[in-house]
């Protein structure tokens, strides 16, 4: 069926509006609204009738007519920024942590949320037009999920649609070897020389620039699900290993540390240790990053508590390998010592051997004598 008054064909979707008819994308520099035009058209409206939060004045707020798709829906796209996102709030929220967050007593989320809605161009007293209101909302979670939700309100044609969104595949995580963060680095295979330097940066790209990368504990685990295995916490919060130096936290998109390769004494039997690194890390409000940083806000980790989920954190793609370099030696030890022992073994039995026979010798000689003397 073709719209009246439009070239539209809209088939089976010239319609009343329904709930279904807004879908949300929840980027991680922007937000993606798609809007069914076809029931617009049938209320009585067209997509320039269509305002995103009252907000008509600016061009990029406006939505565009895209018929490439079937059915044709009107677009709207704008930045996850307070200071140009055509009007939408944005509203963060702060709760104690629970499950796997257990142990951060605040964890934030952000919704940017806003409506679209008709505007009637009706001049009169009264209008036969039904008014229009598209509702979306895009939660983020800042330590890394709401359930998707519809709600219908009695009186107008409301349509509302949440949705999740997610920063985690801004996230990266890379190993240098260098303090200028410039010379990857490279695992030779017998394993890296104990002591040697290990810099770690955890990185955001492509996300909006009113959050800082914040990490709120790294450690290393023996197995890369660290769920049952050993760990050992480079640090938590504030609290760090006195040999983990922190150089940047919390103050850009990029957070950074070193630490001296270890190994783990329970693979102190195989010639490498093998280990894998992860890292909490928290987004943070360029405003509200020092406020986390400080210590009487964040509660320590147990040090016996269990590993995290793997949702909620960045691990290191390759494992960390360092070499056991007294393992050679101590097999030296142990052949020089078996060498030792059986020389003693051979000296001991030579001496005996050369002992008995002065005995015999002695004691023939001297029956010999015995028997001349007898003779005389």
């Amino acid at each position: 069926m073709v719209a009246k008054g439009s070239q539209l064909t809209c088939q089976n979707d010239f319609r009343r509006p329904e709930y279904t008819d807004i879908s949300v994308e929840c980027g991680t520099t922007s937000i993606d609204l798609a809007i069914l035009i076809c029931p617009v058209v049938y209320t009585g409206y067209n997509e320039s009738l269509l305002i995103l939060n009252h907000v008509s004045d600016k061009t990029e707020c406006k939505g565009t007519l895209d018929e490439s798709v079937t059915p044709p829906v009107v677009r709207f796209t704008f930045p996850i920024n307070m200071t140009n996102a055509c009007g939408s709030t944005f509203l963060t929220t702060s709760s104690a942590g629970t499950g796997v967050f257990a142990d951060f007593s605040n964890v934030q989320m952000v919704n940017v949320s806003g409506v679209v809605h008709s505007h009637d161009p009706t001049t009169g007293i009264v209008t036969y037009n039904t008014e229009l209101k598209y509702y979306y909302s895009c939660a983020y979670p800042l330590e890394y999920l709401i359930n998707n939700t519809q709600v219908d309100v009695s009186g107008s044609s409301i349509a509302v649609r949440d949705n999740n969104g997610s920063f985690i595949s801004t996230l990266s995580m890379e190993l240098f070897s260098d303090v200028n963060y410039t010379t990857p680095l490279v695992i030779p295979q017998q394993g890296l020389e104990l002591k040697t330097d290990v810099y770690v940066q955890v990185q955001a790209v492509n996300l909006t620039d009113q959050y800082h990368v914040l990490m709120d504990r790294c450690y290393a685990s023996i197995s890369p699900h660290p769920t049952n295995s050993s760990f050992f916490n480079l640090f938590v919060s504030c609290s760090q290993d006195q040999m983990t130096t922190m150089h940047e936290n919390g103050d850009s998109q990029y957070a950074r540390f070193s630490f001296p390769a270890f190994r783990f004494v329970e693979q102190k039997n195989q010639t490498v240790s093998t280990y894998y690194l992860h890292c909490i890390t928290r987004l943070c409000e360029v405003s509200t990053c020092n406020d986390f940083k400080q210590c009487n806000n964040r509660r320590k980790r147990d040090a016996h508590s269990t590993g995290v989920s793997e949702a909620a954190t960045l691990s290191s793609a390759v494992p960390i390998v360092t070499r056991n370099e007294n393992s050679l030696s101590s097999k030296e030890e142990v052949i020089s010592s078996s060498d030792s022992d059986s020389e003693s073994r051979m000296g001991l039995g030579i001496a005996v051997g050369v002992l008995t026979l002065a005995v015999i010798v002695a004691l023939s000689a001297a029956a010999i004598f015995y028997r001349r003397l007898r003779y005389f």
